[in-house]
């Protein structure tokens, strides 16, 4: 009796990565408009993350210029409250005594008066629009690290005349910012007794009734995100505003540049130094700790759009997904006919696997781009240096990838298990 021969059966080829690529492409390119449609999901999450991602930086970044700029030495001081519940009031040699500080730098102050400031004396004088007047002195300035937008700022040569020096958003509700200024010089033929005649009036500079007298303007700011008080208010000059607004010569805030190393220091100390008989009547803030503040808040909000972009990449996958099964379905005689030709379950696997990693990565990377261009975009509009974080752009087309994976694999396994004759049925 004669052995049965035993024949050995071919090891099934394995297929090269790029070979599994092509073919995962294959049904991408066979149905373009569904391929768009379905990965249209996940760029829309990955944009949305990006964005929330490299705005919030872009904004870091530009508050991080601003306060460099600006410098976050800048303290300041003012009254607070008494024992029994009323307004404190700074000594006045606060500023003065501000300066015997060691490690301050600059000192200079500001005092409230309670006049009113308007662009006409047909308005009621109680329509203050939300706009203060302080005396101030030329070297205010220099402390807080402003710049005059047009104009000149108090001087020597003219805070002893009826002048005022107004901030930006001052100027803005006045209807005088678009106003040019820099060809008037002061000096004490200003301060004409009769109101304006137009907004910007080429022969003279504009006026503005503060109480019941008119003043010149010689000065408008630039923004001061460090002083948002001064931003919003008229400056005059210190001996001025006691003269003519009735002004009773104490400081209403004190601000300080102090050596950024002794900061700290500066701030533990600064109340017993200006009023050292009542410390407790003095509030000392530091300007930038707002901005931090409001960046922190804005941080918040990120946090909340980082969820819903990923709310948004989950609806994407959920719609590979769907996408991918259908896409089996309706495929059973492609499948049946590549396993009645030697395909191995792995290799089905693995085509639809690939397909539905690729259309999820090309969703990502279109997001990506998307997120780039947003980003850019509002960076742009806001003045702000564009930063995009490389975290945010690997990631994206990761987890676009790895959404693809999981999205895509209860399809591959469903293929998979097949059997060729049931798909040729």
């Amino acid at each position: 009796m004669t052995a049965p021969v035993k024949v050995a059966l071919p090891e099934p080829a394995r297929l090269a990565p790029p070979d599994v690529v092509a073919l995962g492409a294959h049904g991408m390119r066979t149905r373009p408009v569904r391929a768009v449609l379905s990965a249209l999901g996940i760029a829309i999450g990955v944009a949305a993350m990006v964005a929330v991602l490299a705005i919030p930086a872009s904004g870091a970044q530009a508050l991080h210029d601003r306060l460099a700029a600006l410098g976050p030495n800048l303290l300041t001081a003012g009254p607070g409250q008494t024992l029994f519940g009323d307004d404190a009031t700074l000594p006045d040699d606060a500023v003065a005594m501000a300066r015997r500080i060691g490690p301050v730098r600059a000192a200079a102050g500001t005092g409230t008066t309670s006049a009113s400031v308007r662009r006409s004396d047909k308005i009621a004088p109680d329509d203050t629009s939300g706009l203060t007047v302080y005396a101030a002195r030329p070297d205010l300035l220099g402390v807080l690290g402003g710049k005059v937008r047009t104009g000149s700022f108090l001087a020597r040569g003219n805070q002893d005349y009826p002048v005022t020096v107004l901030g930006s958003q001052a100027a803005a509700r006045l209807g005088i910012d678009h106003c040019d200024i820099r060809g008037f010089a002061p000096g004490p033929g200003l301060g004409h007794p009769d109101p304006p005649k137009s907004n910007c009036d080429p022969a003279r500079p504009p006026q503005v009734l503060i109480g019941t007298q008119w003043f010149t303007v010689v000065g408008i700011l630039a923004p001061m995100p460090l002083a948002p008080e001064v931003e919003r208010s008229a400056l005059v000059g210190w001996d001025v505003a006691k003269r003519l607004l009735g002004f009773d010569g104490h400081p209403s805030t004190v601000y300080v540049r102090a050596e950024e190393s002794q900061v700290d220091g500066v701030r533990s100390v600064l109340a017993g130094t200006l009023n050292p008989q009542a410390p407790n009547e003095v509030q000392v803030r530091r300007p930038s700790d707002a901005l931090a503040a409001q960046k922190l808040t804005d941080t918040t909000y990120s946090a909340l759009f980082l969820g819903l972009g990923g709310v948004a990449l989950l609806v994407g996958g959920v719609g590979v997904a769907n996408t991918m099964v259908i896409s089996v379905l309706e495929r059973r005689r492609e499948i049946g006919l590549r396993r009645a030709l030697g395909a191995t379950k792995r290799q089905i696997r693995g085509q639809f696997l690939a397909e539905s990693v690729l259309l999820s990565g090309l969703g990502g990377l279109a997001g990506v781009l998307a997120g780039v261009l947003v980003t850019a975009g509002y960076a742009l509009s806001q003045g702000w240096p564009a930063v995009l974080p490389t975290a945010a752009l690997a990631g994206g087309v990761g987890v676009a990838a790895l959404v693809g994976a999981v999205a895509g694999a209860y399809p591959a396994v469903r293929a998979a298990r097949l059997a060729p004759t049931q798909a040729l049925a």
